[in-house]
């Protein structure tokens, strides 16, 4: 040997490499000879597990905040004695209350009393009645003295109750009309009673 290089191989000495390992059993076997179409239909099946899941976990928008209680959008204000009845008469009351809704969805009333046991309420429209939103009623409330006994006295602050009800609660509420309404019924119980009656 002479000269300065690498080694070369000599005469039938090339290293042959060795054929890949055969799968063993079928299943293998089936394996190898289908991997493309095995990993065409694999991608076949992430792609859409894959959007489904991007879908499915994509933020939610917030749901729409719920619509006020009745009680919370209902405004009930004393308006006068009604047209017609100048002021308090021997059988009884008639005034106007003006009932208006804010906001939210329509409120019916369902019911519309008054606290005292010796009078009655009756109301024009009837109960139940609906207002729609961003709109106000005239309801027209009758009060008759049924027994003097059972009668206030002195109503300091005289109040309304009623039921409202929309889509998302019914409630009873209480609502105080002020000194003017106070003033009148005390003026009719005066007239239909007398002072000294109790």
């Amino acid at each position: 040997m002479s000269g300065i290089g690498p080694v070369e191989p000599g005469e039938d000495t090339l290293v042959r490499e060795a054929p890949p390992p055969r799968p063993r059993g079928r299943l293998a076997r089936a394996c190898a000879r289908h991997r493309r179409t095995l990993l065409v239909c694999g991608a076949a099946l992430l792609v859409p597990a894959g959007g489904g899941y991007l879908y499915a976990s994509r933020p939610q928008p917030s749901p729409p905040p719920p619509p006020p209680y009745p009680s919370q959008a209902v405004d009930l204000v004393y308006m006068a004695p009604a047209t017609g009845s100048p002021g308090p008469a021997a059988d009884g009351f008639t005034f106007t209350v003006l009932l208006s809704v804010r906001s939210g969805p329509p409120v019916t009333v369902t019911r519309l009393t008054q606290p005292y046991d010796g009078l009655s309420a009756t109301t024009s429209p009837a109960a139940p009645f609906q207002t729609n939103s961003h709109s106000a009623r005239k309801i027209i409330v009758t009060l008759r003295v049924t027994e003097c006994e059972k009668a206030p006295r002195n109503p300091g602050l005289p109040f309304l109750d009623v039921t409202l009800r929309n889509t998302r609660a019914i409630e009873a509420h209480s609502f105080i009309l002020g000194a003017r309404y106070a003033h009148d019924l005390s003026r009719t119980l005066e007239a239909a009673c007398g002072k000294d009656s109790r």
